[in-house]
């Protein structure tokens, strides 16, 4: 059974992933790279909370796996332990456990000994609010307030400037929150970031389908001439990115008048392949038929101007949904205490 978060790729593409996630591409294009399922890159990336790992390295005085190959030749060779150590410069009794605990010098495999190592040094670092719970509340206090990281780290530092043990950087307070796998601050408190993510995203990203805010010189549904909104002229469309399986996409358009409706299929979600696909299927109907097209607020068609001037076609967007508003009468110990299980020292 394959471990959570771990879809069977190797050291090597995982950390081509995380240096293309780094670099700001979206999970569509990283999963074309590496030849898998969006699914799973972004199983790997939500379950890390877009946060790329910190590297393993190991530790200076453990033994490597050319001292583990030497300590089998030696074993082979019918060495003693003791003859085996002084070649390698190392203490016998290191090299007695070594061979101990991977099966004694009858099953002693340098290979092997190198794979169980490297798995049972796995000692993740304990989280800073795990083991600070006033500090722990308090940050969890400022969350459920609406407060932003940023402004609870820098209160923390004006508040208690003398004490470092309340003190934490809004870093560690990203971390805890997008990387559940900790279990310190519940995922609830994600509903009270402003930007309303469960992950976090690289700043500088290159794909234009996947860059926060809105898309740039929208014009609203609600300038729309008239004649569109009664159906009476055709070369109205209305369009939309349907997504599949195996990150397929289709577009849809349907003219309003007729409801005469057109698949187009795409490369990818993003807005290139999305507008260019388009932009050829639209430029081969007649000029009465491109009169306008109407789409939702999806990012694919955040290039609307290209297409605009390859087509001669005025895009409408709907208007974007209004943000959810928060009571500002709740209890906030009452707010707190569903946020953290039954019996938490707070």
């Amino acid at each position: 059974m394959a471990k959570i978060g771990r879809p069977g790729l190797s050291r090597e593409k995982k950390a081509d992933l995380w240096e293309r996630w780094k670099s700001g591409q979206c999970a569509s294009d990283i999963a074309r790279a590496l030849e898998r399922t969006k699914g799973a890159i972004h199983h790997v990336l939500a379950f890390n909370g877009g946060i790329a790992p910190i590297a393993r390295r190991r530790g200076a005085a453990a033994l490597v796996l050319d001292e583990r190959e030497e300590i089998s030749r030696g074993i082979a060779a019918g060495r003693s332990i003791r003859g085996i150590a002084a070649g390698l410069g190392r203490s016998p009794s290191t090299v007695s456990r070594e061979v101990a605990r991977h099966g004694g010098r009858s099953s002693y495999r340098a290979t092997e000994a190198e794979a169980h190592a490297w798995e049972r040094a796995l000692r993740p670092k304990g989280c800073r609010l795990a083991s600070h719970p006033e500090l722990r509340w308090r940050v969890a206090e400022k969350l459920a307030l609406d407060w932003s990281p940023a402004q609870i780290s820098g209160w923390l530092k004006r508040e208690f400037p003398a004490d470092e043990g309340l003190q934490v950087s809004h870093e560690t307070i990203y971390r805890s929150l997008f990387v559940q796998a900790r279990g310190v601050l519940k995922k609830e408190l994600l509903g009270h970031l402003r930007a309303r993510r469960r992950m976090r995203y690289p700043k500088g990203g290159t794909t234009p389908s996947r860059l926060p805010g809105q898309i740039v010189d929208a014009i609203s549904i609600r300038e729309r001439p008239a004649e569109i909104e009664d159906r009476a002229v055709p070369g109205h469309w209305e369009g939309d990115l349907l997504s599949g399986t195996n990150n397929s996409h289709m577009a849809t358009l349907v003219e309003r008048h007729s409801r005469f409706a057109m698949l187009i299929k795409v490369q990818g979600k993003d807005t290139a392949s999305v507008v260019s696909a388009l932009s050829k299927q639209v430029c081969k109907l007649p000029l009465e038929l491109r009169r306008s097209l109407t789409w939702d607020r999806g990012k694919e068609m955040a290039d609307h101007k290209n297409f605009t001037i390859a087509t001669d076609v005025q895009v409408y967007f709907c208007d974007p949904r209004s943000p959810w508003q928060r009571g500002s009468n709740e209890n906030t110990n009452g707010l707190l205490r569903q946020y953290f299980p039954k019996g938490t020292d707070l």
